[in-house]
């Protein structure tokens, strides 16, 4: 792709997933966009971050998101930039009900960029908060 990769990358995690999500295509091509996305700083041509969702709506027409950025990029915009889009990507989904995200406790800017999307926090497992985001009251 022609962008660099930093060594701090949390590429084991991804990595890992990315034949099964490779598989997941072949088998189904309608989870194309329901896997891992990456963040591309376009400036410097630099691998970022990563998000996406674990799949394809459930039977009650949840997702879970995830993402995260490299902390040299942190507190720029960048993450809420691209889980903004991913949200509206999931608007044009039909079918599609909820989205939900986990964030730890301590990360006080992840949470900044839930409760901004419009998520609300609906559970608290030790230092992990969930969050939730229905789509039907858009």
């Amino acid at each position: 792709m022609g962008v660099w990769v930093p060594d701090d990358w949390y590429a084991s995690e991804v990595l890992d997933f990315f034949p099964m999500y490779a598989q997941m295509l072949v088998d189904d091509p309608s989870q194309l966009g329901w896997g891992i996305w990456l963040m591309i700083h376009i400036a410097d041509s630099t691998l970022i971050g990563d998000l996406g969702f674990g799949g394809k709506r459930d039977r009650t027409g949840t997702v879970e998101m995830g993402y995260e950025v490299l902390s040299a990029y942190r507190q720029q915009g960048f993450a809420f930039e691209a889980v903004e889009a991913l949200v509206d990507f999931t608007f044009t989904q039909p079918e599609l009900k909820r989205i939900i995200a986990h964030s730890p406790d301590e990360r006080v800017a992840s949470i900044r960029i839930l409760e901004k999307l419009g998520m609300q926090q609906i559970a608290r497992d030790e230092n992990l908060l969930k969050w939730e985001l229905k789509l039907e009251s858009k």
